[in-house]
């Protein structure tokens, strides 16, 4: 699969390194170079330093071949923007938008965005945890 993916912080990167590792054609983009130290050595992925509201950008990251877009920068109004301009003008088949305001979140879900709001999904798990149910991580235990 083709994915493009917008903002290369811990979740971006953590991101981009697994679906890289999984053999899919990655493209991360980020408006900070240094960013791209997160990646790690074995990224056989394309890094690009550029914003993701900037169609000329989006095409040179390959977005009118993607089969994904998935906005993960720390700024919902850049994440709902871009997410926009890849479901609407590229037609994207799959986009997907990390927005922090639950608020936002409903309405812009409401607009055929799809959505994830890591608030609500952090308050729920710590709601699991305090009513003493089992939560899966990912996380490798020792």
């Amino acid at each position: 699969m083709r994915i493009v993916i917008l903002g290369c912080g811990r979740v971006g990167s953590t991101l981009a390194t697994m679906l890289d590792a999984e053999g899919h054609d990655v493209t991360i983009l980020d408006l900070n170079a240094d960013q791209f130290r997160r990646l790690g050595a074995d990224f056989n992925g394309t890094a690009m330093v550029g914003t993701g509201i900037d169609e000329d950008v989006l095409r040179r990251a390959g977005i009118e071949q993607a089969d994904a877009f998935i906005a993960v920068t720390n700024g919902d109004n850049t994440n709902i923007m871009s997410s926009q301009i890849a479901r609407v003008i590229f037609k994207v088949p799959k986009v997907i938008t990390r927005i922090y305001d639950p608020v936002r979140q409903e309405t812009y879900r409401a607009l055929g965005l799809e959505t994830i709001c890591p608030t609500i999904i952090g308050a729920l798990t710590i709601k699991k945890v305090l009513e003493g149910k089992p939560i899966e991580t990912g996380a490798k235990s020792a």
